[in-house]
């Protein structure tokens, strides 16, 4: 498995993220109540990608370890 391909691609998503993180909070229409609605599925996605990242990572890691064996 490329890890590095795998993260570089993660990483990617996760600028974009960012991207759009930045434009909700630029956007002066939006009261705190509808910028905070527009946050949570940004940052839950960002979460989700940090966490499945770090589990394959982890599984990469054991499938290593097992092989030494």
């Amino acid at each position: 498995m490329n890890i590095e391909f795998i993260e570089s691609k993660i990483d990617e998503i996760i600028k974009e993220l960012e991207k759009e993180v930045m434009s909700v909070l630029m956007d002066e229409s939006l009261d705190k109540g509808q910028t905070n609605l527009h946050m949570k599925p940004l940052s839950s996605t960002k979460q989700i990608l940090t966490n499945a990242l770090d589990s394959i990572k982890m599984v990469e890691k054991l499938a290593k370890e097992d092989l030494e064996k």
